[in-house]
């Protein structure tokens, strides 16, 4: 969610901060800020709502100097985006500051107690108690200096509920910074005789490969002479740093005019990179060596349960059709942030899967713990090598897609998808439901994927961008689709709404009689997912039924857009627009389809006038619930 850089080592502290919240735009903000310390003038602090160019302004018109410091982009959750309410946020001596990702859930109940004993507090946020909290912990002990710091965040820390990850200095901790971590992300860069934190990855990534990913109940001291790792007793913990395999160059624009039409135009890398290494050409074996089950337990298994939110959702949706249709294995499918409150009842021999681009949204990981007390064992598909939810999952697929800035998920989504074929189909395979034929020409198939979504992307580019000419002004749209391909039209329907800000809703084609037929008019665009395989024969069916939803929904003068299959010509006589993808396999045809539905709200949205980037009140990486 909020954007956090901290840095202490020989460079100019204000640049390093600077350049590493701006690798960090995507994760969403509405203001920013920095602090320095280590000069004569103590602790110094700059602050502005809005775009971090506004606080750059301030920073040329009030100039900062230190050599250690630390800043941050905010995401409002307690207080309106203004200058005050912005991070870094201060005690009452003023010589100590706190920068903060998450919630604080009982900081009315500690505000209380912290104004009983004297303390001013000058923001609407719940971060401020933090800084006074830690104050307070200062008084008690009499020493000051770095060490008395550690005991003081240590103390505070524990005293919190919620979720946070916080960076913290003080003007009288000299070449000291502190980190600690429960729930949000935060990660710690190690350098030649320099150190960094931050709350992802690309934010440090152009100074040091070398990463330390904290655990929850983590707390990290950075000095010059290294960095130290305990839990929030004091204990020493070990922490070894992973090597980022990343080009920090995969984390700029490349030529492209938003980060989210390069990624869209990733995929076809993204999905090659998915398989790469898991599939064999030669026997259609699939090859998972990082999942823990073993081939008896997933024999054994009665039911697979998924959990995701939000685009990750729709791929399970998706994902669900894939398993049941080639391991036939019972999936249900859950929002992440409902899961734990449904009181779920554990099956016997049942599985757990969790589907996440971050692997640190916070309600995907309260599934997973909820998923792992009632003793089932969890899996994971996840885009971050050593995110939290894969250190707690028996075995993760990482998609390898690369870092994604646009807040709108595009690669990763169509990674998922890749992912979760290639686990439908070892799960058959485990469970002896895959003829060793089928799986050959599916995974030959799927070898075909990448080459066919770089020809989708040449070819309806153009006709998007028109699209986008003649249907940029409308208020709603509706999105329909049948059997796998209505989880597509669910994600075409959100892709549209989050970057455009238009209304959509996706909905099961066979379902447009029970309600949504009242809607359709000659305003209401209507666009329909019509793919087919002619080799299935259930693909055939659909197609069929599909048309005669196109025809209720033109006999009442909606406008249809149609997805379809390459040489169907008779839906063209139908509609007023078709967009065409290449024939594929039934369960391999949502890679092919989400394309053109990305290219339509990117070119909508730019039409528009939007942010498409960072859409307006949203974040990438979720990291409250």
């Amino acid at each position: 969610m909020c954007g956090i850089v901290g840095y202490i080592g020989p460079k100019p502290v204000v640049p390093v901060i600077i350049e590493g919240l701006r690798r960090l735009e995507y994760r969403g903000y509405d203001s920013a800020g920095i602090a320095v310390a280590g000069s004569a003038s103590g602790l110094e602090l700059r602050r502005a709502p809005g775009k971090l160019r506004n606080l750059e302004t301030v920073i040329a018109d009030q100039p900062l100097h230190g050599n250690y410091g630390i800043g941050h982009t905010r995401w409002a959750t307690h207080g309106r985006p203004t200058e005050e309410n912005a991070h870094p946020h201060r005690d009452c001596s003023g010589t100590l500051v706190v920068v903060h990702n998450g919630i604080v859930e009982n900081y009315l109940q500690l505000k209380q107690e912290l104004v009983a004993k004297g303390h001013r507090f000058v923001t609407e946020t719940d971060t401020e108690i933090i800084a006074h909290l830690i104050e307070e912990e200062l008084k008690a002990g009499p020493d000051k200096g770095a060490e008395a710091l550690e005991v003081a965040v240590r103390r505070a820390v524990k005293r919190l509920t919620g979720a946070f990850a916080i960076g913290v200095l003080s003007a009288n901790a000299p070449d000291t910074l502190i980190a600690a971590r429960s729930g949000p992300p935060a990660v710690i860069g190690i350098g030649d005789g320099e150190y960094f934190l931050a709350s992802d990855v690309p934010g440090i990534l152009h100074h040091t490969r070398d990463i330390v990913y904290l655990a929850d109940g983590d707390l990290a001291v950075l000095t010059p002479a290294g960095a130290r790792f305990t839990d929030f007793d004091g204990s020493v913990v070990h922490r070894t740093p992973q090597r980022i395999l990343w080009d920090p160059i995969q984390a700029e624009k490349g030529g492209y005019k938003h980060f989210m039409l390069k990624e869209i135009n990733e995929q076809p890398r993204a999905i090659r990179d998915t398989t790469l290494g898991r599939v064999s050409l030669d026997s259609g074996q699939v090859f998972l060596p990082d999942l823990k089950l073993g081939p008896e337990e997933f024999r054994r298994a009665t039911q697979l349960t998924i959990a995701a939110c939000g685009t990750s959702w729709h791929a399970a949706l998706a994902g669900k059709f894939m398993i049941e249709r080639l391991a036939r294995l019972p999936v249900e499918v859950d929002y992440a942030s409902e899961y734990r409150y449904r009181s779920p009842i554990a099956s016997p021999n049942e599985i757990g899967l969790l589907i996440t681009q971050s692997g640190e949204t916070a309600d995907t990981i309260a599934a997973q713990r909820e998923m792992t007390s009632l003793g089932i064992p969890t899996l994971a598909i996840c885009n971050v090598v050593g995110a939290a939810i894969t250190r707690e999952a028996h075995g993760t697929i990482t998609t390898n897609a690369g870092p994604e800035i646009g807040v709108a998920s595009t690669k990763a989504f169509t990674a998922q998808l890749t992912a979760l074929f290639t686990l439908a189909l070892y799960l058959a395979q485990q469970r002896g439901t895959a003829a060793a034929e089928h799986s050959l020409h599916l995974v030959t198939e799927l070898s075909k994927i990448p080459g066919k979504v770089e020809e989708v992307l040449r070819s309806v580019d153009d006709a998007c961008a028109n699209l986008a000419k003649s249907f940029s002004n409308a208020r709603d749209f509706l999105f329909l689709g049948r059997g796998i391909h209505y989880p597509i039209a669910l994600e075409g329907a959100l892709k549209l709404k989050e970057i455009s800000y238009i209304h959509a809703e996706g909905y099961p084609a066979g379902e447009m009689k029970h309600g949504p037929n009242a809607l359709i008019d000659e305003s209401l665009p209507v666009v329909v997912i019509a793919t087919q395989d002619p080799t299935d024969p259930q693909s055939v069916l659909k197609y069929e039924k599909t048309l005669s939803n196109i025809q209720e929904v033109t006999a009442r003068s909606g406008r249809v857009i149609a997805i379809a299959t390459e040489g169907d010509h008779e839906i063209s006589k139908l509609v007023e627009h078709t967009l065409h993808v290449p024939a594929a396999p039934e369960l391999l045809l949502p890679i092919l389809e989400t394309v053109p539905l990305q290219l339509l709200a990117y070119h909508i949205a730019v039409r528009r006038g939007c942010d498409v980037d960072q859409p307006r009140n949203l974040a990438k990486s979720v990291t409250v619930e």
